[in-house]
């Protein structure tokens, strides 16, 4: 097969120096390497055979005829259906080909008859083999479609890739000979370059690892219960751990991963088709084993910042130690090479004392040195990922654990963006810590082998280098301590713009009702100018750091030859390159040394900040003593108790509290607001802490908050909260809880979804699913926060009775209300003043004692009294009256019954729409989060790379480091070919010149490198700053519909997470892409010049290189994005689980809630997993084919004739060569990084984009200065609906408010009251008619213009953290005696005036440390500031008690009396009293006129209204009346 006379041209006077070339005879050497491979895949071959026959006459024997048979008809049926496809068919032409070759090539040996340089007898045994071989393998090939393969065995394609191998090194060494021997092309030469062409095809054949031959499956010969059955196993083996179950092969070579890529290539991969974690990575069993480390030293250490460190270092060191281990070897492997420069460059030179043997043991070395490398460098680079997944997975379920324990005092001091900061940011930072950790137990390794390396080639000059390596290390301190402390402020700043961020999109509603989305717009901005200055000083300390280290290796080399040449220690060529080598290999520890400092500050700083957060203070278990129920028949004990929320006060919120309740009692609790009426329920549940006494409960708890907390998810999930499903009682439930006709109206019943918060909901639908879900518990003892507020008259009435007196009537209830016709049927009421207990007793009893009950009962008979009198304006409501007060019994329920058949259908579009509002079928409101299918789109780098100053300085970037690479470069080949081969040769010039001139070309290196860092921080950090402000722009702007259906956690993971991969790793990644490529570049040029075949090898390795990158990227490309999009709901779930931390507690729900994030985790850990293997599957590829390139590259030179090459430059060739495999892997593994984190990218694209509400301003349409000056709202046929293909929800709208008048808006629950509203304040925009105020079409006005012109008190009562006068004032526009004028209209001036702060009073997030309806005041407050023409009051007093509605009432009516007020009311005395009245039903206007008109007419809804709610006091009078 080889060329066998290369050589026959006579008196050729250079060939007299090929001596030992000619008689070593490389072509011999690889003719009988190559007869002996064939040997063995021949012999292989037989023994398989062999195998195969024993197994098949074994087997015969046991079978029966009829499976023989079935068998065989199943075979014939199966080949019909075979595929051969063009990959079989290609292999089998290729194979053909070569066999024809070869037979062709035998016959031509045997006539010539000459074995030529190399013995005859060896000659013929190569060329028998290899046509015998070739036989073998076209029987091989013929029988796959019999075989029915789908993959080449490993045998076969072990063949295939053997034999491009024998075919590209015959060729080279064939071509090479002949030009250099100047002679002709024989046969034997032609017909080995006709086979490397099939050989090369073969070779791809053999990576792919597929036949080309498929079966079809859908044979109609195949019983279909057996098909139906393959699938289902399918598609349970699809979820099991491939890792779990991997061989030792597979988990050296991450073979273990094909399956999955096999199915990322064919489609998109989907979360439900990556497989599982191995059982040992699972969140479940990683908290278990962190929580046992971690209880372990507490016993030993008590709970301290480095007791969690310790917890940390006892849960990792095992497999950090194995990490370690691998790292170490590695990098004792990767010096192998440097240390054998100095021997090979003799070699080269002619000191070849055991012939060729010697340059092959050289190369075998160099070779097996970059394997082990390899192999050791990919476990611990995979081992610290998966270890940095086990720390974030432990981290974030005990940072969600510890949010549900919380004390009410540490819950104050971080708030929930801070928190998500700490499982986003934060263990993210600590996960790359993780791994490059490692670097810290390699980098004294390198160290030391380098100095040895250097000391052996350049004796006391090594000390040198060591002191300029100690020089560049002692650069790290100062540069550490910035660095840290630039990390700890931008986490600060970065905290308090997701703090800032989070609070924004929670109460995003009320800030476009209030028009403060602009200023709210700025303050974001602001906090990010903040967090990028902080960035940029951090980055600019990156920069310098990165010019100083890239320039270490030239700073060390200078000094190390200096210090040699003063010394006189002579400079050989194999000297130089050894340290050259060395640096080259020093390089890289210390090029990611800037790396490595900055991630140590930074882990430092969120290792420090999450050690902090779990020491906090938890909640107390002994606050409530849990006593057996068979032990008393009192279920709620509190002696003598004392508890404050700020144990630090001096006065404690609530004193001297002695409560007994006994089982089955009603106790009710009311009094003014913040007398400590929800504090005491607190106490009961353990949430306030206890200063002094006891609290004991026997039995069960559930509780309604009195702001409802909904979980995302549907409406039977909500209920139902986590207990098994019983139909009977749910269906009990839901209609005691008066939700029947909800579901009935809803798209899909009770599993319609509810969107975050519930913000799709009506404020009465959430708290009666709120109610629901405490019902459906059967709990002892219901603990009850004035659930009946949001709700109208009649459904208030209606759940009353039918849950507390009617479901809960042997129960424990103790329940909180405002409402005094709720009293009289509790067996217990307590009057609450300034946290005491005032009075106790039944109604009775406290009316008679005189000493407060009687204002709050005043209050409610002035407003009955105003009902009342309204009533008896109208002569015919004067006969019904007296029919009710004669027979009150039975009208009660014919009332009820009429007002159900009357209302029954009120409103069904509204409710359709606050369920459905852009769902897609069956209820869905939030939708799957957008993910992008395929490759990155080529706009989204496009627009990166363009986003500042059109791309302008990207080309100076690339531009600076290619000169940096050339360079350094010319650098190496300046010192290479300067320097004498030898101690006894002389210098090519002189040591002073060669000095200088190396030093001139470091400096140059060292400039461009400066450059090149400024410019990428500097240009990243603007392109993330432009992406960062589009986004916030863009949701900002956006409409309400989309933070109805998006969860908070997508908008805050983009703004935290993804924001802080533009901002800090981005671009380096896509820098890093460029620079690797012009490094390798540098790199073939360098080897290029003495070891030309390596282009031949190249280009093929590349091919199968970039074969490789195309399989790899479709599957890596969606994990990454599923990684990207599972991240979102951890955020979200932990978001809910602290607003409703309480809530959870109570129910006793804290250990599903932590299972439901321990399952999230593991949804996001599985992708992330597999992601991160998956870049060790292709890298450890790529590093084997460099390993190859390098391998063939030495091969190369050892077989070139002595004094052929310049031995110097074939030792530089050898030194690029050593990092060749690093390099061409980085080059793939880059543009794979960056592509993955270009998806950080397109989610915020994503979110840039975002349609939005029609503009803020619009010049020319600008409104007075005074408008509205009269206050008059004109609906025009007012048509609204939420989407286009949602039904209408307001129709045909046509009325007048009258400037300056009163109007109150009454209906039932859904009846289009909401959505009038917010059409009037362009929430939702008219699809037909208009709606003019004072003459102006507000949809032809700019949004802010129409919003800060209106004021609103909304149902739901919104403060910000902050102070009070930031709640009240948030636009700086008011003096201080305004707003303590205003505080004391409402209430507050004096409570304000006891805290010593007065105006500057702390604010925490939520307001939660108001009560509700101090909250309620507060919004009042700003109403009072704002002081608009026209004001809208959404139940803007259904949280405080009927006497403070009273006297805010008559506020109103002062403050406000030249103004339109549209009030929106359940209480009907608050709208009695209005100018007009304005009914709606099912979206339509049902009436609109004076009250006292439509109170003449007894058929109308508003007397029936009116009828309701002084049949529901009925029983308060009879009591009173009584008194």
């Amino acid at each position: 097969m080889l060329h066998q006379d290369m050589i026959h041209v006579p008196n050729f006077h250079s060939l007299q120096s090929w001596k030992g070339w000619q008689e070593t005879s490389a072509l011999c050497f690889w003719k009988n390497a190559f007869a002996f491979a064939n040997l063995i895949f021949i012999s292989c071959f037989l023994v398989q055979l062999l195998r195969k026959i024993l197994h098949k006459s074994c087997g015969k024997e046991s079978r029966t005829i009829a499976e023989e048979m079935q068998n065989c008809t199943t075979d014939e049926h199966k080949l019909d259906h075979i595929r051969l496809g063009s990959t079989y068919q290609a292999a089998k032409v290729c194979c053909s080909l070569i066999l024809a070759i070869n037979l062709f090539r035998l016959v031509f040996f045997l006539l010539e008859g000459s074995g030529g340089t190399c013995k005859y007898v060896m000659s013929a045994v190569a060329e028998t083999t290899q046509l015998i071989s070739w036989i073998l393998l076209v029987a091989v090939i013929l029988n796959l479609p019999q075989a029915r393969s789908v993959k080449l065995s490993w045998m076969t394609r072990a063949w295939f890739i053997c034999s491009f191998l024998q075919s590209a090194i015959c060729t080279a060494l064939d071509i090479h000979s002949t030009l250099l021997a100047k002679s002709f092309l024989g046969v034997e030469q032609y017909t080995e370059i006709v086979s490397l062409f099939p050989c090369m095809l073969l070779f791809a054949i053999s990576v792919r690892g597929t036949t080309g031959i498929s079966c079809d499956s859908n044979s109609l010969t195949e019983p279909l219960l057996q098909v139906q059955t393959s699938k289902e196993k399918h598609a349970e083996n699809k979820r099991s751990s491939f890792y779990g179950s991997a061989s030792l092969v597979q988990l050296v070579t991450f073979s273990w991963l094909n399956p999955l890529f096999a199915t990322g290539k064919m489609k998109p991969l989907e979360q439900n088709e990556v497989p599982d974690i191995d059982k040992n990575d699972c969140a479940e069993f990683l908290s278990h084993s962190f929580n046992c480390c971690l209880n372990n030293v507490k016993e030993r250490y008590g709970l301290r910042t480095s007791s969690i460190y310790r917890a940390i270092f006892m849960f990792i060191w095992k497999k950090a130690v194995i990490n370690a281990s691998f790292a170490v070897v590695a990098a004792g492997a990767s010096y192998v090479g440097p240390s054998l420069i100095d021997n090979f460059v003799k070699f080269l030179g002619g000191d070849r004392q055991h012939g060729l043997k010697s340059g092959y043991v050289l190369a075998l070395a160099f070779l097996g040195a970059k394997v082990v490398e390899t192999v050791c460098q990919r476990q611990w680079i995979f081992g610290a990922r998966q270890l940095g997944m086990r720390l974030r997975a432990v981290l974030i379920s005990h940072i969600y654990k510890k949010g549900l324990i919380l004390s009410s005092q540490s819950r104050q001091s971080h708030t929930i963006g801070e928190i998500i900061n700490y499982m986003s940011v934060d263990i993210q930072r600590i996960t790359d810590l993780i791994w490059y950790s490692n670097i810290i137990w390699m980098l004294p390794v390198q160290l030391a082998l380098a100095i040895y390396v250097l000391y052996k080639n350049l004796g006391v000059g090594a000390l040198a280098g060591l002191a300029a390596t100690t020089m560049i290390m002692a650069c790290n301190i100062p540069l550490t301590r910035s660095q840290k402390r630039y990390q700890s402020r931008i986490m600060e700043a970065k905290d308090a713009r997701m703090k800032a961020t989070a609070e924004v999109l929670r109460n995003m509603k009320i800030l476009k009702l209030q028009a403060w989305d602009l200023p709210y717009l700025h303050k974001l901005e602001d906090l990010r100018n903040t967090e990028h200055n902080w960035l940029w000083m951090s980055l600019r300390l990156q920069a310098i750091s990165s010019f100083i280290f890239w320039g270490a290796p030239m700073f060390i080399s200078v000094v190390t030859f200096g210090t040699c040449i003063i010394i006189g220690i002579p400079l050989t060529a194999g000297r130089v390159l050894s340290a050259l080598a060395t640096f080259r290999m020093l390089q890289e520890p210390i090029f990611t040394l800037p790396d490595l400092l900055s991630v140590l500050a930074q882990g430092k700083v969120s290792a420090d900040r999450i050690a902090k957060y779990l020491q906090e203070d938890e909640m107390r278990a002994d606050a409530v003593e849990i006593a057996p129920r068979s032990e008393a028949e009192v279920d709620v004990e509190i002696d003598n108790g004392r508890f404050s929320w700020n144990q630090d006060s001096y006065y404690p919120t609530l004193e001297n509290i002695q409560l007994k309740v006994n089982r089955g009692m009603k106790v009710a609790i009311c009094g003014t607001v913040g007398s400590g009426k929800s504090s005491l329920l607190s106490c009961i549940l353990g949430e306030i802490p206890k200063l002094g006494g006891s609290v004991k409960i026997r039995g069960s708890k559930a509780y309604v908050s009195q702001s409802p907390w909904i979980l995302s998810g549907n409406i039977r999930e909500n209920i139902v909260f986590g207990n098994p499903f019983d139909n009977e009682k749910y269906d009990k439930t839901i209609e005691v809880c008066a939700l029947k006709k909800d579901f009935e109206l809803f798209a899909n019943g009770d599993l319609t979804e509810i969107g975050e918060r519930g913000i799709n909901m009506s404020g009465g639908q959430k708290q009666r699913i709120q109610l629901a879900r405490a019902v459906y518990q059967d709990a002892d003892i219901y603990l009850l926060d004035d659930p009946f507020s949001a709700l109208d008259a009649h459904t208030g009435t209606q759940l009353f009775k039918d849950c507390l007196l009617g479901v809960l009537r042997d129960k424990t209830v103790i329940y909180i209300t405002h409402q005094v016709e709720f009293l009289p049927v509790a067996d217990l009421i307590l009057v609450m003043k300034d946290g005491k207990v005032a009075q106790a007793g039944l109604f009775d009893e406290l009316l008679r004692q005189n000493i407060g009950f009687e204002v709050l009962v005043g209050a409610h008979s002035d407003a009955l009294e105003l009902i009342l009198n309204a009533e008896t304006s109208s002569k015919s409501l004067l006969a019904a009256e007296k029919n009710i007060l004669e027979s009150s019994s039975r009208n009660d329920s014919d009332a009820e019954k009429t007002l159900n058949t009357s209302f029954q259908n009120i409103n069904k579009q509204e409710s359709e729409h606050d369920i459905c509002r852009d769902m897609a079928d069956r209820g869905r409101l939030t939708q799957e989060e957008e993910r992008e299918k395929g490759s990155i789109s080529k706009d989204v780098y496009w627009s990166y790379l363009t986003a500042v100053r059109g791309g302008a300085l990207v080309p100076i970037i690339v531009i600076a480091h290619a000169f940096f690479q050339v360079l350094q470069v010319a650098s190496n080949y300046w010192m290479a070919w300067a320097s004498p081969p030898s101690t006894t040769a002389e210098s090519t010039v002189g040591l002073k010149f060669l000095f200088l001139v190396y030093i001139l070309l470091s400096v140059g290196c060292s400039l461009c490198v400066l450059i090149r860092a400024t410019l990428l921080v500097k240009t990243g950090l603007l392109t993330s700053q432009n992406f960062f402000q589009k986004m916030l722009h863009s949701i900002l702007h956006a409409p309400m519909s989309f933070f109805d259906s998006t969860p908070s956690g997508r908008i805050l993971n983009r703004a935290s997470m993804d924001q802080s991969v533009l901002d800090l790793e981005l671009p380096g990644k896509l820098g890093w892409c460029a620079f690797s490529i012009i490094q390798i570049l540098g790199t073939i040029a360098v080897m290029s010049q003495v070891a030309w075949p390596v282009f031949a090898i190249f280009i093929p390795v590349t091919a199968v290189c970039i074969w490789f990158q195309q399989y790899y990227i479709p599957t890596a490309r969606e994990l990454a994005r599923l990684s990207e999009i599972q991240k979102a709901p951890i955020l979200h779930h932990f978001g809910e689980s602290l607003a409703g931390a309480v809530t959870i507690r109570a129910f006793g729900q804290k250990d599903r809630f932590s299972s439901t994030n321990l399952s999230l985790i593991d949804n996001h850990s599985r992708p992330w997993f597999h992601n991160i293997s998956a870049v060790e599957w292709l890298s450890f590829r790529l590093n084997l084919l460099s390993n190859f390139v390098f391998a063939f590259s030495l091969i190369v030179l050892v077989n070139l004739p002595e004094g052929f090459l310049n031995p110097s430059i074939a030792g530089l060739a050898v030194t690029y060569g050593l990092n060749l495999n690093s390099q061409l892997a980085t080059i793939i593994w880059n543009i794979c990084n960056a592509e993955n984190k270009m998806i950080s990218v397109e989610r915020i694209m994503q979110y840039s984009r975002i349609p939005g509400e029609a503009p803020m301003l619009i010049e020319g349409h600008r409104p007075p200065t005074n408008w509205p000056h009269v206050g008059t709202i004109c609906f025009r046929n007012l048509e609204v609906r939420y989407a286009e293909h949602l039904p209408s929800v307001l129709k045909n709208i046509t009325c007048i408010v009258p400037g300056r008048k009163k109007v109150g808006v009454v209906g039932r629950t859904g009846s289009g009251k909401s959505t009038l509203i917010q059409a009037l304040f362009r929430i939702v925009e008219p699809r037909e008619g208009t709606i003019e105020i004072d003459d102006v079409d507000i949809c032809k006005i700019g949004l802010h213009d129409l919003r800060s012109r209106l004021s609103i008190i909304p149902q739901d009562p919104i403060m910000f953290e902050g102070t009070v006068r930031g709640n009240l004032d948030p636009l700086e526009e008011y003096s201080d005696s305004r707003i303590w004028e205003v505080l004391d209209k409402c209430q507050l001036g004096d409570l304000i005036r006891q805290s010593s702060k007065k105006l500057d009073s702390t604010v925490i997030e939520n307001g939660e440390n108001w009560s509700v309806g101090q909250r309620q005041l507060f919004c009042l407050g700003r109403a009072l500031l704002k002081r608009s023409n026209i004001l809208v009051l959404d139940e803007a007093t259904a949280s405080v008690d009927t006497a403070t509605d009273g006297i805010i009432q008559e506020t109103l009516r002062e403050e406000f009396k030249d103004c339109t007020i549209l009030t929106i009311a359940h209480r009907i005395h608050t709208v009695v009293d209005s100018d007009l009245i304005l009914v709606l039903s099912d979206g339509k206007i049902l009436e609109y006129d004076k009250p006292s008109t439509l109170l003449e007419r007894e058929d109308s809804s508003f007397s029936k209204l009116i009828k309701e709610y002084s049949m529901r006091s009925q029983s308060f009078n009879n009591a009173t009346q009584c008194n």
